[in-house]
């Protein structure tokens, strides 16, 4: 039976997190001031957003895109208050018909903002409408045909956050729920939270549970680590389904490398599931790499497991580092 429950319970998980706390809308910052982290991202929309009030326009459309959990609604949300519009959101995948967009279009007024979260819309409307402002988001760019993505004046690439900047979202949050955590249990949190303010927030509500039915009453160092240990994160931010994906492929393929179409059938998870949700992050830490003929554990993967990397896999790793070989 293929383990859905766990795949779909994932603690960082941060596009399943979304579904889950898309209605803590108090506990998000509404002006850029109270934004922490993507210092280069605050101060360009910061320009952007001035620059429009300043001619009474409104501002140009804009694409914002990253990994999931980085702010891309909560930065669309700021950019409707900064601006003093209307804010509408919808997400491609409910947009079915032509006219579904154009009740939302319609409806616009003049400068207003509209969020277009990640999913397909190959139709095109022609209606005649009040200048606006569109913000789009999504987490894969490269599969917006070049005239659409050549359509946003602005466009704004997202980064991982280090952890100082999760520390401070930690502590603010903290307060906003009212959890006692000091300095060092929010940077064993940070550590763990795949550099995604998201996933941060989900591990925090949940140590906090455990501090609730346990006989302490502050979240250190100490008491993070164990309950993060309880919650299977591990010390890089792996959880069970990370480490189960890296032993596969040592146990079975002796590291690699191994097919997608392979993984997913020895895994019980859709491809997509494997490409989006999976090895982004792994692929991130170094623990493991892609090539054409399929993925492969790096010698920091091995490593991570507690196993000694074969010759193989330095190999491996040197062909992936220098130019012109395969």
């Amino acid at each position: 039976m293929k383990d859905e429950d766990q795949t779909d319970n994932r603690l960082i998980d941060s596009e399943i997190i979304q579904k889950d706390e898309s209605s803590d809308l108090s506990l998000r910052p509404q002006k850029l001031s109270e934004f922490i982290g993507q210092p280069q991202v605050q101060k360009n929309l910061s320009t952007f957003i001035s620059a429009a009030g300043h001619r009474e326009e409104a501002m140009d459309h804009s694409l914002l895109f990253g990994p999931p959990g980085l702010g891309k609604t909560t930065l669309a949300q700021i950019i409707s208050h900064e601006l003093g519009v209307g804010f509408r959101s919808t997400s491609g995948p409910i947009i079915n018909k032509a006219g579904d967009l154009a009740a939302l279009l319609t409806n616009l007024q003049p400068k207003d903002v509209l969020f277009i979260g990640e999913g397909p819309s190959a139709r095109t409307i022609k209606i005649d409408l009040p200048p606006f402002t569109l913000v789009g988001a999504t987490t894969r760019s490269g599969l917006l045909t070049t005239p659409l993505r050549d359509r946003f004046g602005i466009q704004i690439r997202m980064e991982f956050y280090n952890s100082t900047d999760l520390v401070k979202i930690l502590l603010k949050l903290a307060t906003k729920l009212k959890v006692n955590l000091n300095k060092d249990g929010a940077y064993e949190i940070a550590k763990r939270s795949r550099g995604t303010p998201r996933v941060a927030g989900r591990l925090l509500r949940r140590v906090r549970d455990i501090l609730y039915v346990s006989e302490d009453d502050i979240i250190d160092y100490k008491f993070a680590d164990k309950a993060l240990a309880q919650l299977d994160v591990d010390k890089s931010g792996l959880d069970a389904i990370d480490r189960k994906y890296l032993n596969v492929i040592i146990e079975k393929y002796q590291g690699g490398p191994v097919g997608l179409d392979t993984l997913s059938a020895v895994l019980s998870e859709q491809k997509d599931m494997i490409e989006e949700v999976i090895e982004p992050y792994l692929l991130q830490r170094g623990l493991i790499q892609r090539s054409s003929r399929g993925r492969f554990i790096s010698a920091s993967g091995w490593r991570h497991l507690g196993f000694e990397p074969p010759s193989k896999a330095e190999e491996q790793a040197d062909m992936m580092n220098t130019p012109n070989k395969i």
